[in-house]
């Protein structure tokens, strides 16, 4: 039994359990949101035996409670789970000791379920999202990488908007949590914005070397299969400095043969990283030169598949139920 731990509104989880169900593959979807309030989970060490076991409340939807045997989960998908919420008749600070208390023992579970885990278990994956440490493992892998500061030193951004010659861009260091408002898009850097500079001293943030683009790529990889997809980014003054800016007129997708020797580098850094799932972020410059930007655990591939036709899906199906390849990729 695969179970998908996410949101009930996650397309990525739909589009999956489609997949898993032509199949004939079992499976259950849990948003760990919903514990305590909608859901009991308990872990029990009896007779030498440790069993652990599921349990949805009964809802207006719901005849009975649903009790699901967590020992019969054969593989983990952390694609969005939830943070566990409090009952609603808690208050602060009771309310939040309930939700930290919640968080703690749900992923105290999780780590004692000895399957194969996509795209890694929850402490790896956290891991493989601090960006100092991708772009150290990238240089170690011989991925071409922009100049970077990251930090919040003002002389050291000084220094490199001298070396660069002006051709700057930043971004954030981390991602962030806190919704869309306080999301922070890749920006280039101009000559009044340095007057500013000692407001780096409140928040560190990642300038680098601004690379000209011929086109961007996206590149997903699943197990040891590369799925790769061109963004026209520069087509679109929104998306220049960003493709997540992107319209669908103006920012086309399309398939990409990515040379073999960086597919190969792809897989190694995501391998590097623990994880068996990710989402690159490079680019081909005008003189065919193969950037690395950034690395996501848990990058999004659902638009890329509708947009390119690339059988993503159908590779995390793959991964999850152990079945051999069924959909041909870039090795």
């Amino acid at each position: 039994m695969i179970l998908i731990l996410t949101a009930p509104d996650d397309v990525h989880a739909d589009a999956a359990e489609k997949e898993l169900g032509r199949r004939g593959a079992a499976w259950v979807r849990f948003d760990p949101a919903d514990v305590p309030s909608r859901a009991s989970l308990s872990v029990a060490l009896r007779d030498g035996r440790l069993t652990r076991t599921l349990i949805r409340h009964a809802g207006p939807d719901t005849a009975a409670p649903r009790v699901v045997d967590l020992d019969a989960v054969t593989a983990v998908w952390f694609r969005r789970p939830g943070v566990p919420v409090a009952p609603a008749h808690l208050a602060d600070p009771h309310a939040g000791f309930v939700v930290e208390e919640s968080r703690q023992f749900v992923g105290d579970v999780w780590e004692t379920l000895d399957v194969p885990t996509l795209p890694a278990a929850r402490p790896v994956v956290l891991r493989a999202q601090q960006k100092v440490r991708q772009l150290q493992l990238a240089l170690r892998l011989g991925f071409d990488v922009p100049a970077t500061v990251a930090g919040n030193d003002p002389a050291a951004v000084l220094d490199l908007f001298a070396h660069t010659g002006g051709h700057l861009i930043t971004k954030q260091v981390g991602l962030s949590d806190l919704g869309d408002e306080l999301m922070r898009y890749t920006e280039p850097v101009a000559h009044r914005d340095i007057v500013h500079v000692d407001g780096v001293r409140h928040c560190p943030f990642i300038a680098q070397a601004r690379v000209p683009k011929r086109v961007e790529l996206r590149v997903t990889v699943v197990g040891d299969r590369v799925f790769t997809a061109a963004i026209d980014s520069q087509r679109s003054n929104h998306a220049r400095y960003d493709w997540r800016r992107q319209d669908d007129r103006n920012t086309p997708l399309s398939r990409y043969d990515l040379p073999a020797d960086v597919a190969a580098r792809c897989v190694a850094l995501t391998r590097a990283l623990g994880l068996r799932y990710s989402a690159l972020d490079l680019i081909v410059t005008p003189d065919d030169r193969y950037v690395y930007i950034e690395i996501n655990p848990s990058g999004q591939y659902l638009w890329v598949e509708e947009e390119t036709g690339l059988p993503i899906t159908a590779a995390v199906v793959d991964l999850l139920t152990g079945a051999a390849p069924t959909t041909g990729a870039t090795p």
